[in-house]
């Protein structure tokens, strides 16, 4: 009986210990990387009313654990350097260390941004030379919730050849040109699934608030997979990162949502605004990549094309770029494995952006046309010191309609800052339609080897229209 009223006792001193026990989010820990110049949200839980002390790099602050036990800090904004220990303490202390401050990025989407390097072009050669102390990566381990969680599961990694093949393959090349272009420690907060839905990663409240969302709340319930849920993702693997302090966040997917694609059109603005709301850091940069050519079973050869569409207007919102990939594409493979180019032309962009950079970051995009005569004349911003042909050969994917809507191949040449598009079958054209079918390989591009968008200059209507 002695023995049982002891071990009861020992259960309880250990279980009241817990509680009380200062513990801190998983995502700070050993290793980590903060976010350069700006207020460090640091938080945890312990002890209701119990007071908690941070400390990092000679600053300190304090919070108060609420009646949940919750408690939030704000660290003062810190320059980069490191490393550094954290110190928090309250009835206990935890230290963390080798902590180093730098620029953080959220990378996030389906497979072609969950693809790892050691699935990349040359892998065996790049995660050689990946010895990058100030590179570092924090995995979210997969995991869909009901509603947003507190905490998740996933660690910090210096990226090392024993490390990095594992990495987010696209996420590293954009980290390495940010650590080899700002000589500052890099860290990226990897959260992705491959085949997921935008709707996923989409919060339940701001699905809510688009009646044209409905169809996807309703189905909620017999989607296949849990991961696909409406919100599920959001709940599971982004909400237990927010507020972590960050720059901004790079994004790959749309396979998925590519039989909706004229939905997309309002789906992904309302994901990035989404985002944007929940981390309180303003409008910060969001970077994307447009899809690459596939040939899509089961489609129109349309669809994908109008996804890119989508992609391509979501550019109106503010802070956000576009990683066009049409030129190293695999139309027989979904996952193309150059992603040495997608993380650099993502980081293009974020170095332009974000960082102040003097430089072409992204290929031509559409911006007006003319008709003239029997031809039309097509202008383009990011023109990037003229328009060429990417691999030298003629331009090619263009396609030009009157009034009928009948699109034919027509003949494209460049004229300085345009191109001049027509067709003899189409002697009085209406409208121009540039890689508008979904294995298009299309050659447009810039003096800085960057391509073009496909797109369309009319308003016609969507194949995908309607799809809920």
């Amino acid at each position: 009986m002695a023995v049982c009223t002891l071990t009861l006792v020992l259960l309880l001193l250990t279980a009241t210990s817990a509680v009380a026990d200062v513990k801190l989010a998983r995502v700070f820990a050993d290793h980590m990387v903060l976010q350069r110049d700006q207020p460090l949200p640091v938080w945890g839980w312990a002890e209701a009313g119990e007071q908690i002390t941070v400390s990092l790099a000679g600053v300190q602050t304090m919070a108060t654990a609420n009646g949940d036990g919750k408690w939030m800090a704000k660290l003062a904004p810190l320059p980069a350097g490191g490393p550094h220990q954290m110190v928090v303490a309250g009835k206990n202390t935890v230290t963390l260390s080798d902590v180093l401050i730098g620029e953080v990025w959220v990378c996030s989407g389906q497979s072609n941004m969950q693809w790892s390097l050691r699935q990349a072009t040359k892998a065996d050669a790049e995660i050689a030379a990946a010895d990058h102390p100030r590179l570092r990566f924090f995995s979210v381990q997969r995991v869909p919730a009901d509603t947003p969680q507190a905490d998740c599961q996933g660690s910090w990694a210096v990226s090392s050849a024993a490390t990095a093949g594992d990495f987010s393959a696209v996420g590293y090349f954009f980290a390495r040109h940010l650590l080899q272009q700002l000589d500052v420690p890099i860290g990226m907060l990897h959260t992705s699934w491959g085949g997921t839905l935008c709707e996923a990663w989409t919060s339940d409240e701001a699905l809510r608030t688009d009646p044209n969302f409905r169809a996807i709340l309703d189905r909620r319930a017999t989607v296949e997979g849990p991961q696909n849920r409406a919100s599920s993702l959001y709940n599971g693997m982004l909400a237990p990162l927010v507020p972590y302090a960050i720059r901004g966040a790079i994004w790959y997917q749309g396979e998925s949502n590519v039989s909706r694609a004229h939905q997309y059109r309002s789906l992904f603005p309302t994901m990035i605004r989404d985002w944007r709301k929940a981390w309180g850091e303003g409008d910060f940069p969001f970077l994307y990549v447009q899809l690459a050519p596939f040939r899509y079973q089961g489609q129109d050869q349309r669809s994908c094309a109008e996804l890119w569409e989508a992609q391509l207007m979501t550019l109106a919102l503010p802070n956000t770029g576009m990683a066009v990939t049409v030129d190293i594409a695999d139309v027989r493979d979904i996952h193309p494995k150059n992603k040495q180019d997608v993380g650099r032309r993502l980081a293009l962009w974020a170095l332009a952006k974000s960082y102040g950079k003097e430089l072409v970051c992204s290929g031509p995009l559409y911006r007006s046309m003319q008709v003239s005569g029997n031809a039309i004349r097509v202008a383009f911003d990011h023109v990037g010191g003229g328009l060429v042909a990417l691999d030298g050969k003629p331009l090619r994917d263009f396609a030009i309609a009157g009034a009928d809507q009948q699109f034919l191949a027509a003949s494209a040449t460049i004229e300085g800052d345009q191109v001049v598009v027509r067709s003899q079958a189409v002697p009085q054209p209406a409208a121009v339609r540039y890689g508008w079918y979904d294995a298009a390989e299309p050659n447009l591009g810039n003096q800085a080897g960057l391509p073009a968008s496909p797109f369309r200059t009319d308003y016609w209507p969507a194949v995908t229209a309607g799809r809920e």
